[in-house]
């Protein structure tokens, strides 16, 4: 049975953030979404959702990176971007207003993905890992026009949707070890003979 798995890269970051996992940051998506396969299952490819951060130059090339590291080490994951809409704000208070970067694309760009994978035929099982309820209805959706396919939530650290819950088939969440487990190798080498070295920020042992 082949298995894609549709990674949240904004609610698994802030999820890991809320925790205070900065160590596990450099993590091996590959590796992680293979730790939820059942016998007889094959993954097959990962699409893995993100945003570039905004007005934090040091914080993105750490994310680009990570980024880089991770398709070198693991030419099957496929990186989907989305971006940021700046808001004006209002503060209640004082009345001054501000400025505010949101998160956009991330839940369409993994709906879109996962259902042209079914339409193709691509998996028999997808792995939506987020706790977004905005993935109810694509899950809902690919449940309807092909019961014959599954769909198992994975919840990221302090992340959970209930109504993604009952969408699917099956839920489980990521626990510690499965992180600590699904790390990339601290220098990473790209093909072109350039190393990606695990910023010094998220040694575990910093």
């Amino acid at each position: 049975m082949n298995v894609i798995c549709y990674i949240d890269g904004f609610n698994l970051y802030h999820g890991l953030r809320s925790k205070g996992w900065r160590k596990y940051y450099w993590l091996d998506l590959w590796a992680l979404a293979e730790r939820f396969l059942k016998r007889g299952q094959t993954l097959v490819e990962v699409v893995y959702c993100t945003t570039l951060i905004k007005d934090d130059p040091p914080g993105q090339q750490r994310q680009l990176t990570f980024i880089d590291a991770l398709k070198a080490h693991r030419p099957g994951i496929k990186v989907v971007y989305g971006h940021y809409l700046a808001k004006e704000m209002k503060c209640f208070k004082c009345a001054n207003t501000y400025t505010r970067h949101e998160e956009k694309m991330t839940d369409v760009n993994i709906a879109c993905h996962m259902l042209t994978d079914a339409m193709d035929c691509r998996f028999d099982v997808a792995l939506v890992l987020s706790g977004d309820s905005d993935l109810v209805p694509p899950v809902k959706t690919v449940r309807d026009r092909w019961p014959q396919k599954r769909v198992i939530a994975v919840f990221p650290p302090e992340r959970y949707s209930d109504a993604l819950k009952r969408a699917c088939h099956g839920h489980t969440w990521i626990g510690e070890e499965k992180l600590r487990q699904s790390q990339l190798p601290v220098v990473v080498r790209t093909a072109a003979g350039l190393d990606l070295t695990r910023p010094t920020e998220w040694d575990p042992k910093g």
